[in-house]
């Protein structure tokens, strides 16, 4: 048995996702990376109202972008108490490893939950 139908589908009776769509749904991780915040909102106004399933991901990864930024700004604060210099780096790992995780795990059509996210954006 297939390992894509093995796992949940994103809606009940809803079309698996196109590779379009999964690949516009990495992007939104992946490339969260690089530009925090900016790259799952483009794809969340550009690409979401063309497939729930994108336009999912790319509120899924804009949370979790807006909890990273909000670390790198708390770090930022911090590094005058040296505590931020041990926080950022921190930030930085859990934002490529979880962001990479969300990918992989997009690129194979199955939806991806950060573990954690300030879910701001509905």
């Amino acid at each position: 048995m297939d390992q894509q139908q093995s796992e949940q589908p994103f809606l009940m009776g809803s079309p698996a996702p196109s590779q379009d769509d999964k690949t516009m749904a990495l992007i939104a991780h992946i490339g969260g990376i690089v530009f925090p915040v900016l790259v799952p909102l483009v794809i969340m106004l550009t690409k979401g109202d063309k497939s729930a399933w994108v336009r999912a991901q790319a509120v899924e990864a804009l949370n979790f972008q807006i909890g990273v930024f909000i670390g790198y700004m708390v770090s930022s604060i911090l590094a005058f108490a040296c505590i931020g210099a041990l926080l950022f780096p921190l930030v930085f790992i859990a934002a490529v490893v979880l962001g990479i995780m969300a990918g992989m795990k997009v690129n194979e059509g199955v939806a991806y939950r950060y573990p954690f996210a300030i879910r701001m954006i509905k």
